[in-house]
């Protein structure tokens, strides 16, 4: 860490250089404003940057609507109660861990993605517009496969559809709440599946404290320790995380 009395010398020097100097350094002009045009494709120009800014603002969302993200990080936090211990691990790590396994279960939909939309819209043999188009392909065929078709019928019902629709018209308004919620069924029945071992074991831990007598005595605060030891004798983390990512097929 710099000394205050040597910030205090570089003040002074800087002070003391001449004007000339100062206007010898070439410093970079920056402007923003408002202008009219007549040439259309400028104004086409500054709409794709403010289409693209909005789809970066709204990245994070997507990632979480539309793939994996949202079966492990529910699966994970649900791992994290039956375990008992609050705060560990901690959020940050809970969500990097499902961040990283959502881009080895999206693997190979990435892969597409990017062959079919990003790379032909960089090289532009392809507008923007059907980009989009080409994009939609790979994740469409990605949630049709993970939701369930009562759901899909639901959000069909809730809009007013009584005709069936193949899957292919269905449009991301209907296909992106369904993905979601079978996501959220998925993930709370195997945040059941988790739950039952470590709930036998507070059952046991309770019961023992009560016939001795030691009813003041929380029973999370014995059992935690036991469980700690079952997950890691288990290797608890390999087996959830192969479930996990097996559960995608």
């Amino acid at each position: 860490m710099p000394k205050p009395g040597g910030f205090r010398i570089g003040l002074a020097l800087a002070a003391l250089l001449p004007a000339s100097a100062w206007a010898q350094l070439a410093l970079p002009s920056l402007q923003i404003g408002l202008k009219s045009t007549a040439q259309p494709t400028e104004v086409v120009g500054v709409l794709q940057i403010l289409v693209l800014l909005t789809v970066l603002t709204l990245a994070p969302a997507i990632l979480i609507m539309m793939t994996s993200f949202t079966r492990i990080i529910v699966i994970l936090s649900f791992l994290r109660q039956a375990l008992g211990t609050t705060t560990m691990p901690p959020n940050q790590l809970l969500v990097g861990l499902a961040m990283f396994l959502t881009f080895v279960v999206m693997g190979p939909t990435f892969k597409d993605l990017n062959e079919r939309a990003v790379q032909p819209y960089l090289a532009g043999k392809i507008t923007q517009s059907q980009a989009l188009d080409e994009a939609q392909v790979p994740l469409r065929a990605f949630m049709l496969k993970q939701t369930r078709p009562k759901d899909i019928e639901l959000f069909l019902k809730l809009s007013g559809e009584k005709e069936k629709v193949s899957t292919s018209e269905i449009s991301f308004m209907k296909l992106v709440p369904a993905f979601m919620i079978s996501e959220l069924k998925t993930a709370f029945q195997m945040g059941f599946i988790i739950y039952l071992p470590f709930l036998v074991l507070d059952m046991v831990v309770a019961s023992v404290l009560m016939a001795m007598g030691m009813m003041m005595l929380p029973p999370v605060v014995i059992s935690l320790p036991f469980k700690l030891m079952l997950f890691v004798l288990v290797d608890g983390w390999q087996l959830l995380v192969g479930s996990i990512v097996r559960s995608f097929g």
